[in-house]
């Protein structure tokens, strides 16, 4: 096997919960070290029973993009590889081996697959891959929030989707510094189109629907912003806004942007087809369907959302054929819905309700 030093690097607060579980994971590594800002409970404490190196300081103003930095500047020179994995996050058996085997002289940073959620059965939901394996040098992270691993030179990455990274969210932790923090980033960066995207989005997630119209057609006007995915996430967003703030007509131009801008993306034909479901207009929504259907691979970027693969696009069919009397397509889709959601008893029962309907 290949003699590359392997460190995984961390900051944490308040993780106590996760600390066995992570270091049992990663146990493997060289080297573990955690920056700790200002944990109140025993992660540091149970960190240091379980042999990790641990170094505590508190930032103020809090960024991430500097506390990460911290940490990396605590990883000796002599570290051929540096994982930044959180205290949430879990790497599956056989990273070490699979990572140590991918890795070449000139390898720069690794790309593997993150299973970013999961359902309630366990299976992951959203997937895509990320790149926070990478070599000691040549790597500083940027931004006050949503902080990114930047290249100073030139980088080789390669593609391991052998090496998973499960994420299990903290659902109790708040998010509430992401919004100050991605104004912070948008002022100090303002042709930063990836900001301006994600700023956007927190708007949403706070229903400031008008903020987040604004903010997002801006994302869409930079000369930056040319990735498909991400714009069509920006029209589907902008859609949200407008049928929360109940202009139904505006919502559906900006889906059908959305659409056009990426034809190859399921999300913006589902939530196009649910507000068509909304209006009772079972056809377009039908239709709507089909031709998400048709898009068989989901992409591997975090754009990708969960309703447009699990038991919610079946479910929605189910009930538009059922409606337009295609009574085996409805009863098929229900099927499919439930294999994946079993437990759900509205599912059962819809189910059950079609399938009489036709023997009957």
């Amino acid at each position: 096997m290949k003699n590359y030093k392997i460190c995984v690097y961390a900051i944490s607060k308040n993780e106590e919960k996760f600390v066995n579980r992570w270091v049992d994971a990663i146990k493997d590594a060289d080297k573990i070290i955690v920056l700790d800002t200002g944990s109140t409970d025993n992660t540091v404490a149970l960190l240091e029973e379980r042999g990790v190196e641990v170094h505590r300081k508190i930032f103020d103003p809090w960024r991430f993009d500097v506390a990460r930095n911290y940490s990396l500047d605590l990883v000796s020179e002599d570290i051929d590889i540096c994982i930044c994995l959180d205290l949430d996050e879990v790497m599956e058996e056989g990273w070490k081996e699979k990572l140590i085997k991918a890795w070449d002289e000139d390898t720069t940073r690794i790309k593997y697959t993150y299973n970013w959620s999961f359902d309630e059965y366990g299976n992951p939901a959203t997937t895509f891959l990320s790149n926070k394996i990478h070599s000691r040098q040549g790597y500083i992270w940027t931004h006050p929030v949503h902080e990114v691993l930047t290249p100073l030179k030139e980088e080789k990455e390669k593609i391991v989707s052998e090496i998973v990274i499960n994420h299990y969210a903290d659902k109790e932790k708040s998010r509430s510094s992401y919004l100050p923090l991605l104004e912070l980033s948008v002022k100090e960066n303002p042709e930063d189109d990836r900001n301006m995207h994600y700023l956007g989005r927190e708007y949403m997630y706070y229903k400031k629907w008008d903020k987040c119209i604004e903010t997002l057609e801006k994302h869409l006007n930079m000369k930056k912003a040319t990735w498909k995915d991400e714009r069509c996430a920006s029209m589907r967003f902008i859609g949200r806004s407008y049928k929360a703030k109940g202009d139904i007509e505006k919502a559906k131009e900006w889906y059908l942007k959305a659409i056009d801008e990426a034809p190859y993306l399921r999300e913006a034909y589902v939530e196009l087809a649910y507000l068509y479901y909304e209006e009772e207009n079972y056809f377009m929504a039908y239709d709507l369907l089909k031709r998400a259907f048709n898009i068989k691979k989901k992409s591997q970027s975090y754009i990708n959302e969960e309703f447009a693969w699990n038991s919610f696009i079946y479910d929605l069919m189910s009930i538009c054929a059922f409606k337009l009397e295609y009574y085996d397509e409805a009863c098929e889709n229900a099927k499919k819905a439930l294999e994946k959601d079993p437990n759900n008893i509205r599912l059962q029962l819809n189910l059950e309700i079609m399938e009489n309907y036709i023997n009957n």
